[in-house]
C-alpha cells in the first residue's frame, strides 16, 4: 500500500466544551467539594454533574430582596381581599338604592317630598357607579399581586444565580476565579468556569491552505502525533470543513474539524498536532525514493550510448522535476539511473505517479528495465583518502536486479 499524505499543524480541542459564566454581580465566597478527592475543592481536573453547586457568589444583596418582595406579594394579597370586601360592600348598597328607587318611583312624586326623591334619587345614581369603581379597585388589586409575584421571582431567581451551577456532566478543564474575587455581570457574562462535556471524545481543528482545500472531504481517514507521545499515532476521521475561512497576510485557510476517540484518555486538551490526511492510495505498486529521480550523474559516468541524449536533455533543461507532497501527476516523466557495464549508467525512463515526498510511485517504465528490487543510484559519495584512485563511490538503492 502506498499513500500519499497532506501535512498540517493544528491544536487538539475536546469535542464539547461548556463556559460557565455568572449571571448576577458578587464576590466568590468559597468553591464546593470535589466529588472524587475528599477535602478538596474543585479545580482543574474536579468531576463535575450536572445541577452540581460549584461555587457561590456573596448573596448578601439579593436575600434581602426576596424578603422585600415577600412582603409586597403579601401586601398586594391583602388589598385584594379589601377590595373584595368594598365590591361587595357596593353590590350591597347598590341593591339596596335601587330598592329604594323602585318604591319611590311606585309613590310616585305626589306622595314624597320633591327633595326626599331627588335624595334617593342620587343614592341609587352613586350606588350604581360604586360598584364598577369597585370591581376595577378589585381588579387593580389583583395585578399588583402578580406584579408582586413576578418581582418576588425576579428577586428569587437572581438569588439563586448566585449558586453557580454545572449544567453538565464533565470535568473542570479552567477555573477562572478565585475567593475574594468580584465578578461583574454586564452585557457579557463573565467567565468563571470551563468544562469539557467528554474527554473521551477529542476533536483536531487542523488549519488547511485554500490551495489544499479541494483535496479535504468529510469522512476522510488521517492520522496525527503530538509532541508528548511522539511514538504514538492516532487516527481521526474529517467530520466538518467550516466555511467561514480566514485571511491572514493574503493567506486564506479553512478549519477542518476531525474526530477522533480517546477513550484511553491519553490526548490531554490543547497539545498540538501534526496531522496528515489520506489524499490517495495505492496498493501493491512499484516505488523508487525520489533521491532516485532527482540525481544527475556526471556526462562521462554515462554509457556513450546515451550521452548524447543525456548532454541534450541538458541543454534543453528537460531533466524531471522532483515531485512535491501531497500532489499527483498524472503525466509526469522521469529518469532513474541503473549501473551498466564496467560501471557506467544506463537510464531507465518511467512515468511517476503520486508521492508523499520520500517516494514516488512508477506507475509505467517507458524505456529500459525496472523491477522490484533492481538497484538504482540515489548519489555519489566521496571517496575516502587511499581508498583508491576513483574521486567518487556511486550509492546504490534496492537490492540485485531479478534475473530474468
Amino acid at each position: 500500500m502506498f499513500l500519499m499524505n497532506q501535512r498540517v499543524t493544528a491544536p487538539a480541542e475536546t469535542e464539547e466544551v461548556v463556559d460557565v459564566g455568572a449571571q448576577v454581580a458578587g464576590k466568590i465566597i468559597r468553591f464546593n467539594k470535589d466529588l472524587d478527592v475528599s477535602g478538596k475543592t474543585v479545580d482543574y481536573g474536579s468531576r463535575v454533574e450536572k445541577g452540581m453547586v460549584m461555587a457561590w457568589i456573596d448573596d448578601s444583596l439579593y436575600a434581602p430582596e426576596v424578603g422585600i418582595s415577600k412582603a409586597d406579594v403579601a401586601v398586594a394579597e391583602a388589598d385584594v381581599k379589601k377590595a373584595e370586601a368594598d365590591l361587595d360592600a357596593s353590590r350591597a348598597k347598590f341593591s339596596q338604592a335601587t330598592k329604594d328607587y323602585d318604591r319611590a318611583k311606585r309613590m310616585g312624586s305626589g306622595s314624597l317630598a320633591p327633595l326626599e326623591y331627588d335624595a334617593i334619587q342620587a343614592a341609587y345614581l352613586t350606588a350604581k357607579a360604586n360598584v364598577p369603581a369597585a370591581d376595577a379597585a378589585l381588579l387593580r388589586a389583583k395585578k399588583n399581586v402578580e406584579r408582586s409575584r413576578e418581582m418576588l421571582s425576579r428577586a428569587t431567581t437572581n438569588l439563586n444565580y448566585t449558586e453557580i451551577k454545572s449544567p453538565v456532566d464533565g470535568v473542570i478543564i479552567d477555573r477562572r476565579v478565585n475567593i475574594g474575587q468580584t465578578v461583574v455581570a454586564s452585557l457579557n457574562a463573565p467567565s468563571i468556569f470551563l468544562i469539557a462535556k467528554d474527554l473521551k471524545k477529542m476533536q483536531v481543528w487542523a488549519s488547511v491552505n485554500e490551495a489544499d482545500i479541494g483535496r479535504i472531504h468529510v469522512g476522510q481517514p488521517c492520522y496525527f502525533k503530538v509532541d508528548a507521545f511522539p511514538a504514538d499515532v492516532f487516527s481521526g476521521v474529517v467530520g466538518q470543513i467550516r466555511y467561514n475561512a480566514t485571511n491572514t497576510q493574503n493567506v486564506v485557510t479553512y478549519t477542518v474539524v476531525i474526530n477522533t476517540d480517546n477513550s484511553n484518555l491519553k490526548l490531554l486538551p490543547y497539545l498540538t498536532a501534526n496531522v496528515q490526511f489520506r489524499i490517495d492510495q495505492r496498493e501493491g505498486v512499484l516505488t523508487v525514493p525520489n533521491a532516485a529521480l532527482r540525481y544527475r550523474p556526471a556526462p562521462e559516468r554515462v554509457d556513450p550510448e546515451y550521452r548524447d541524449w543525456y548532454l541534450a536533455n541538458r541543454r534543453r533543461k528537460a531533466a524531471v522535476n522532483e515531485m512535491k507532497p501531497g500532489k499527483a501527476a498524472t503525466d509526469t516523466r522521469g529518469v532513474l539511473w541503473v549501473q551498466g557495464d564496467e560501471g557506467l549508467l544506463r537510464p531507465v525512463k518511467v512515468r511517476t505517479g503520486l508521492t508523499d515526498g520520500a517516494i514516488t510511485e512508477i506507475p509505467e517504465v517507458l524505456e529500459g528495465e525496472l523491477d522490484d528490487g533492481t538497484e538504482l543510484v540515489t548519489g555519489e559519495a566521496q571517496a575516502q583518502a587511499g581508498g583508491g584512485n576513483n574521486p567518487f563511490a556511486i550509492k546504490m538503492f534496492g537490492g540485485k536486479k531479478k534475473k530474468e
